[in-house]
């Protein structure tokens, strides 16, 4: 015991120190030839720190990187000639969106085709904890995609992803909206003590299921009836377990003030870190303010607050449909909704409210111009196939309908399942954030592909092109931020807030997830309207140390992990120890030389791995 005492202690001095140091120089290599499993040969290594970019090899042997530096006499299972690429970590989305796409395909394929390796997901309603009713009410999906929750608890849901295989990593939270829909359904009223109480332990529960934290969609039902208050109360359990809290928050539209005052609350009362889901100023009269709320994000950091935020490099959204709705429609959930839809009186006051510039509440369809802002994306009813990819206006002038009849109509036709895309930002804000240090990446979309299922549906390009649109089009052609600030921000930034040990950085010791690319010919290749293209100029993608691309195809390697959050406790086993993001291989070393036993060594060789406490 005192052994594993000292080697905590001696641990966390040295992670404490390298935290804030710069990106060391690649190590000499040892004297003894390396036998790597994988040698990328002499590449521009831009090591995710936001250091300058150096040339050399990377080897990789088993799930990590053994080496960087000059290594000639290494012995390599597969060399691999990147003089002419990058080297880069693999790419980290903090809103992923695809706990249950991976399900249904394993791939990942629009995610590792952009160089995504790991993904965070989780918004509001989270992939668990759910109960038969709520199971019963996405029937639709779970008929139309092939896959079934047989999992109610987060727990469960984790042997689910196990037996998937998928390629990628994924690490999710636990929705406040999904708990409060467990426990008192998706209702417009105050929970009561002891929902409360039953809501508190929910999340325990999920926290030491492997969660990382809490999380809010405060723009949709049930979340939006949450009270500031009732969500403190569950960040606060969140805290306990080492979690922080991540939010859409209730308002990226002309009430900004105010949500953001909400989310440093939030951080403030909960004593928690605080991060903001794809961050943005939406409507045309909010443009322009995207400077204004980096700076309450500084002030309130300057005030001790640990608060962040990720985007999307695009100035359209996509949610659902029925967001256009007025909350009142949408109360107590999709069967209540629908049926009310059906009332004539209903539909006329709908018609009347959204046509009206009013700023009291989050009017999406006003936000977005009209109709000719509003472009279906998804729908799951085979009949309605024919309306992916037109706009609002378009099938309105088509059928000579008023084009809030067509939401409604739609939202009845596929029961609530229809995505629409929304174009409710400026460029010069989606840039403002893009160069802004604090910001890391997002794609806000599931994985997609462009054959199965998947390939016979639209789509946002966010869900295949986020990060090469920032590496291309941003970097490369606007010259808008350095290529290693860029490459900082979409993978040992998002590491770093989520506590991700051995991962987001280029380092001997850390896991081997890698990006290859040619700095060249990165770019985003999907659109709004054709959106089913996997990204150019990424030749290699490695995933716990395996190609899942190679040489620009789709391999069968499946070597994504769950990702566990700080409060996991294994279920045959006393809870594991994490390491933080930039010191997990060093404190491994440390604790090796010390002999701790096995038992109480990090979680992180096995099929699932353990985010860092805070």
């Amino acid at each position: 015991m005192k052994r594993a005492c000292l080697a905590g202690a001696v641990a966390g001095i040295v992670c404490t120190l390298l935290a804030g140091a710069p990106a060391a120089a690649p190590a000499e290599p040892p004297a003894a030839a390396l036998a790597c499993d994988l040698l990328l040969a002499g590449g521009r290594v831009v090591d995710g720190t936001g250091a300058p970019w150096f040339r050399a090899d990377v080897c990789v042997a088993g799930d990590r990187i053994a080496a960087v530096g000059r290594l000639d006499s290494a012995r390599a299972r597969r060399r691999i000639d990147a003089s002419r690429l990058v080297v880069a970590p693999g790419f980290i989305d903090m809103l992923g969106q695809s706990e249950y796409n991976v399900l249904v395909d394993n791939r990942a394929a629009s995610k590792i085709t952009q160089g995504i390796t790991t993904e965070i997901t989780g918004e509001g309603a989270a992939i668990a904890p759910v109960n038969q009713r709520m199971i019963d009410e996405g029937k639709e999906v779970w008929e139309h995609y092939g896959v079934k929750p047989t999992w109610t608890t987060l727990r469960e849901y984790w042997r689910a992803f196990e037996q998937a295989r998928p390629a990628i990593n994924l690490g999710t939270f636990v929705g406040a909206g999904g708990v409060r829909n467990l426990v008192m359904g998706a209702g417009d009223r105050r929970a009561t003590p002891a929902e409360l109480a039953a809501m508190e332990k929910a999340v325990a529960q999920a926290m030491e299921d492997g969660a990382f934290g809490l999380s809010t969609a405060l723009q949709y039902v049930p979340d939006r009836f949450a009270s500031t208050e009732e969500i403190v109360a569950l960040a606060k359990v969140a805290a306990r377990y080492g979690g922080s809290y991540i939010t859409h928050q209730r308002s990226e539209q002309y009430q900004i003030d105010a949500s953001l005052d909400e989310v440093f609350r939030v951080a403030r009362e909960a004593a928690l870190p605080a991060q903001i889901y794809h961050l943005k100023v939406a409507c045309k009269g909010n443009w322009g303010r995207m400077g204004e709320v980096l700076r309450r994000i500084e002030e309130a950091r300057a005030q001790g607050l640990d608060v962040s935020a990720d985007q999307y490099p695009w100035t359209a959204g996509e949610n659902g449909l029925d967001a256009n709705l007025p909350l009142w429609v949408r109360d107590g959930g999709p069967d209540k909704m629908i049926a009310r839809l059906h009332d004539p009186a209903v539909r006329a006051r709908v018609r009347a409210e959204l046509g009206k510039d009013d700023r009291s509440w989050e009017n999406q369809y006003e936000c977005a111009g009209g109709a000719k802002g509003i472009l279906i994306a998804t729908v799951v009813n085979p009949e309605l196939k024919k309306y992916e990819g037109k706009t609002l206006d378009e099938i309105a002038q088509a059928e000579h309908k008023d084009p809030v009849d067509v939401i409604m109509d739609l939202v009845v036709a596929d029961r609530a399942h229809t995505l629409n895309i929304i174009f409710i930002m400026d460029e010069q804000d989606v840039r403002t954030a893009l160069r802004h240090p604090l910001v890391s990446l997002c794609t806000d979309s599931g994985a997609e592909a462009v054959d199965g299922i998947f390939g016979q549906q639209k789509s946002h390009p966010r869900a295949w092109a986020s990060a090469p649109r920032i590496l291309g089009h941003y970097v490369r052609d606007e010259k808008l931020l350095p290529l290693e600030e860029a490459v900082r921000k979409i993978t040992s930034l998002p590491a770093s807030r989520m506590g991700l040990a051995g991962r987001g950085i280029v380092r001997p010791g850390m896991y081997a997830d890698l990006v290859v690319f040619d700095p060249a010919t990165i770019r985003d290749v999907a659109t709004y309207t054709d959106p089913l293209h996997y990204s150019a100029g990424i030749p290699y993608v490695a995933v716990n140390g395996q190609l899942v691309v190679e040489e620009g195809k789709i391999t069968n390697a499946r070597p994504g992990r769950p990702l566990y959050g700080p409060g996991y406790r294994p279920a045959d086993g006393p809870k594991a120890l994490g390491g933080g993001p930039r010191c997990g291989a060093f404190a491994q070393l440390l604790q090796h030389l010390f002999e701790i036993p096995q038992s109480i060594r990090p979680a992180l060789d096995g099929r699932g791995e353990q985010g860092a406490a805070r």
